[in-house]
């Protein structure tokens, strides 16, 4: 009897069931994780970039999020970046740095960015990315006056920045400077021709003085003594040549595994660069970390929908919950990508 009383009572024990966890709401552009992720992924594309200027992010596009176990995330960004007025050499830190504006003739970057957050802690493992300024037309439309890029070879570019330094290292009494690359330049042609050009220097292991005598001699300090520069200069091609010229040195920065573009190699390969036939340094961006494994290969997949598809998913999502009776003043949430534009579009 006692057996028996003791399975009844089991009988009429509820049972619990597991109830399965809520899923994980997509991560949107603008939540917090996601911005974070950016400026990881911004600032490393800044310091594994060689040439012309640093970028600033503008848009999140899109984001993409795959669990890989217990606290370990791979997470897939599509960012929209612009051309700041900070040369990629320049120690000022990007927040610091001006956005080009969109009549300066801006220039976009475009990039995906593969990172790991693990244990709360972000690292990039792979990066892709290019360049391109803004179309004439368009600038010409907002801004009918404006002066628009020109070539970095073209020959009145060259002549300028020729002249430039040459200008420079004759009224200095400090190091005589080599030219690293042209950055930027732009010519006005009314009401008065005129040539404005941005171009990276360095300093050598000689005076301006003794660059007099024997100028082939003169050489890029090495990396313990290293001194890079940023110089400005326009030239007023007519009635009468003026030339005014800005030149900048940094001071000798500490080259760090973070900061490639510090090291004798890499100054010694910009030299000289004009970028044949283009008017912005393309910032072809291709780069896998070191500490991406083999677990978490850097591929991107090819299944990653683009910020316009989503964007179009979103709409469709909204519109069908439009369908469904609201309460007066009800707003519709946003879509959750692409996020929000923090400087302007292109």
């Amino acid at each position: 009897m006692k057996a028996l009383a003791a399975l009844i009572l089991l009988v009429q024990l509820p049972i619990h069931k597991a109830v399965p966890a809520a899923p994980t709401a997509p991560l949107g552009c603008d939540d917090p994780e996601a911005e974070a992720a950016a400026e990881v992924a911004v600032s490393y594309i800044n310091s594994h970039s060689h040439h012309g200027y640093k970028f600033a992010l503008n848009r999140i596009d899109n984001i993409r999020v795959l669990p890989q176990g217990l606290n370990n995330d791979i997470m897939f960004l599509e960012l929209d970046l612009l051309e700041t007025t900070c040369h990629i050499l320049s120690p000022t830190p990007l927040a610091n740095c001006t956005v080009r504006s969109f009549t300066q003739h801006a220039v976009e970057g475009d990039c995906d960015v593969k990172l790991q957050k693990l244990d709360g802690k972000l690292s990039v493992l792979a990066s892709k990315c290019h360049s391109h300024a803004d179309s004439s037309e368009d600038v010409l439309q907002l801004c009918p006056g404006c002066p628009l890029l020109a070539s970095l070879n073209n020959t009145e570019v060259l002549t300028t920045v020729t002249a430039a330094l040459n200008y420079h290292n004759s009224k200095t009494a400090d190091a005589y400077l080599r030219l690293l690359e042209i950055g930027r330049a732009k010519i006005q042609a009314h009401p008065v021709p005129i040539v404005s050009v941005e171009f990276a220097v360095a300093a050598t292991n000689c005076s301006a003085e003794e660059a007099k005598d024997n100028v082939e001699a003169c050489q890029l300090l090495p990396d313990n003594q290293s001194n890079f520069g940023f110089c400005t200069a326009t030239m007023v091609m007519s009635p009468s040549k003026d030339l005014k010229v800005d030149c900048e040195l940094y001071g000798h920065q500490v080259p760090t595994p973070d900061i490639p573009f510090l090291s004798q190699d890499t100054s010694a390969g910009l030299l000289p660069s004009v970028v044949q036939g283009f008017t912005n340094h393309n910032l072809r961006l291709s780069h896998n970390s070191p500490a991406a494994s083999e677990s978490s290969s850097s591929e991107f997949p090819t299944s990653m929908l683009s910020a316009k598809s989503v964007a179009k998913r979103a709409v469709a999502e909204v519109a069908q919950h439009d369908k469904v009776p609201r309460p007066v003043g009800f707003v519709p949430p946003p879509p959750p990508c692409p996020g929000k534009i923090r400087h302007f579009k292109i």
